[in-house]
């Protein structure tokens, strides 16, 4: 039984043991020595991982008495977080260098996030689902406050600390009330009380609501967003793109799976819920990011802005939803891997700049990369025939289908208003006063990101690389 188990639990296995090899290597070695080479490393382990996963073999597999499953639904999202988390890892090296953060232990934090991540999208039990979310959590707000020396980084991980431990005890007295009106754990056990033909009690609703508000704290879903601006301007930059992807697939898949297993039978109560959510969500991001000169908190309420699409999605409780919702996070990730590359390199004699002013004319001094982001800002806005546009074309259809039309026109409203900040860079980068140069040095490596994202959003028109189909089966495999 064990061999079993842990032939199912192998790759996370296989990143904890690197992560305290890679802890060893660096507490072993001559200070700054190593430090270089553990980041690429590390991010050619993730990366090394994640093509294990999607290599693997297919089918439904349980572990530990059905607490952890290997199914379509959780390879699908592990290789999405393995390759995001890989992506912002290797753009991370050359900007923790400059400003003196290079320390091994920032990619052992990273793998180990990694390894939560990949436990909350195959739980399939709530204390499971606790231990995922804890470890990504407590290696989250280390990394946040990542540089010691500045007051905004410490401001930044004390807030997102006592607002996550806030959120933990939400979702851990709604894990109690679960066990208590249901008298399981286990996904399945309490499926099959919400399945009973009687409605649920008073007392297992509550309990899914407070299970549902402390995850939307991880998607920065409104009103548990307070934390977002905060700690995406005051983490260091390689830390904000690492926060705008990875952990984002991480928790929309937990509750994904939640809601579509253990409470599938009771989508008319959760669903309310979810639409509430979006609409907040979708509104707040696009209305509050319009103020917004800093671009990190710019890309903050963006990111509360496309969380709320991705809960439409998830909010018909059909398998197009699902399918909906892997697909727009999968398009999410690629094009916040390349903004954030060019974020990194936003310098001006070797300082970072995050005024969004400071684009001015930047399209006459760099036309190659203020052409790459003005493709990622349309896509991000959803602009057709871009592949962001496919994004929430999915997810609005799958509201449609549901019954959902007036929070698919929601949908539409808040897309438009959000479309005003993203044009809005387009516009100061190719029509505005010109401003002072910035730094024109930008690492290989980050060129590559920018431009490879840039170009996935034009080429991924066609057929979006089979990412459709590929995010269908995964679906399929989760939708009872």
């Amino acid at each position: 039984m064990i061999s079993h188990d842990l032939s199912v639990v192998a790759p996370e296995v296989a990143l904890a043991v690197y992560a305290m090899a890679a802890l060893m290597w660096g507490v072993f070695t001559k200070p700054g020595e190593a430090d270089r080479t553990i980041v690429y490393v590390t991010a050619g382990v993730l990366a090394v991982v994640g093509l294990w996963i999607a290599a693997g073999e297919a089918g439904t597999r349980f572990a530990f008495h059905g607490s952890f499953v290997d199914d379509g639904f959780s390879r699908f999202a592990k290789v999405l977080i393995l390759f995001g988390a890989a992506a912002t890892l290797a753009m991370a090296e050359s900007y923790l260098s400059k400003t003196g953060l290079l320390k091994f232990e920032f990619p052992v934090l990273i793998t180990l996030a990694s390894v939560g991540m990949m436990t909350m999208v195959s739980a399939n039990d709530l204390i499971v689902l606790y231990m995922g979310l804890e470890l990504t959590s407590l290696s989250s707000y280390v990394v946040a406050a990542f540089r010691r020396d500045s007051a905004r980084a410490t401001e930044a991980g004390l807030k997102y600390f006592m607002l996550g431990a806030l959120a933990s005890g939400l979702l851990l007295y709604g894990a109690s009330l679960t066990y208590g009106f249901t008298g399981t754990t286990l996904f399945e056990g309490i499926a099959s009380v919400v399945d009973q033909p009687e409605p649920i009690s008073l007392g297992l609703l509550f309990g899914l609501v407070f299970l549902v508000a402390g995850i939307a704290f991880k998607v920065s879903a409104v009103p548990f967003h307070m934390w977002t601006p905060d700690v995406y301007e005051g983490s260091p930059t390689p830390v904000t793109a690492f926060f705008s992807t990875a952990p984002k697939v991480a928790a929309a898949a937990m509750l994904a799976r939640l809601l579509l297993d253990a409470f599938a039978g009771a989508v008319a109560d959760w669903q309310q819920i979810l639409a509430f959510l979006s609409v907040a969500s979708m509104f707040l991001g696009a209305v509050a990011a319009i103020g917004q000169r800093n671009i990190k908190r710019l890309m903050a309420y963006s990111s509360i802005t496309h969380m709320g699409f991705v809960l439409m999605g998830l909010a018909a409780g059909t398998e197009a939803g699902a399918t909906a919702l892997l697909i727009y996070l999968t398009i999410y990730v690629v094009m916040n891997v390349g903004v954030f590359a060019f974020i990194l390199n936003m310098e001006k004699d070797g300082k970072p700049v995050t005024d969004i002013a400071a684009l001015g004319l930047y399209s006459r001094r760099e036309p190659g990369r203020a052409a790459a982001l003005a493709v990622l800002m349309f896509s991000l806005a959803g602009v057709p025939p871009l592949v962001g546009f496919f994004g929430k074309f999915y997810v609005l259809v799958a509201a449609v289908d549901a019954g959902l039309v007036w929070l698919a026109v929601a949908g539409v409203i808040a897309a438009v208003i959000a479309a005003f900040y993203y044009l809005r860079i387009v516009y100061l980068m190719y029509f505005a006063e010109p401003t002072e140069a910035l730094d024109g040095r930008m690492p290989a490596l980050h060129g590559a990101f920018l431009a490879g994202s840039a170009l996935l959003m034009i080429f991924g028109i066609v057929n979006l690389f089979g990412i459709d189909g590929a995010a269908a089966t995964a679906a399929a495999a989760l939708v009872r």
